[in-house]
């Protein structure tokens, strides 16, 4: 029968966690935004106008994209980690409004839409609750 050690596993746990999502955020999501440069940057800020901010949208589109690659690699490291998972859950509640807020007939609109920036929320905010275990870089 298989002895499970609550700390080895509970940390080892949450660096796998952290690997995972971190990796998959930094590389599938933020990466391309990053390199994208001013045009992209200003196209990602420019969907923040749903919520009556129209103004820096080249700026906006820049902090999304650094908070989805430095936080990201910031978390996989396991360093600034409360701030890189509170920036990066900013981040996935502006992403869910506005998939809710896509007129109907867009094929990312509703809660189907909204469904891969809810999951990452939950695992930020689980994430900032959790601390980010002992297996990190020591600053």
């Amino acid at each position: 029968m298989l002895s499970y050690g609550r700390d080895r596993d509970w940390d080892l746990g949450i660096l796998l966690l952290r690997v995972g999502f971190g990796f998959s955020m930094l590389i599938f999501h933020g990466y391309g935004k990053l390199i994208g440069g001013p045009e992209r940057w200003a196209k990602v800020g420019g969907s923040l106008q749903t919520f009556g901010i129209d103004f820096y949208p080249v700026f906006w589109g820049f902090m999304a994209a650094f908070a989805e690659v430095f936080c990201s690699a910031f978390i996989i490291a396991g360093i600034f980690f409360m701030p890189a998972t509170f920036l990066l859950a900013v981040n996935m509640i502006v992403a869910v409004l506005f998939h809710l807020y896509l007129p109907e007939e867009s094929s990312a609109a509703g809660w189907q839409g909204a469904s891969n920036a809810i999951e990452y929320l939950f695992v930020y905010v689980a994430l900032m609750i959790t601390g980010p275990g002992k297996y990190k870089i020591k600053i």
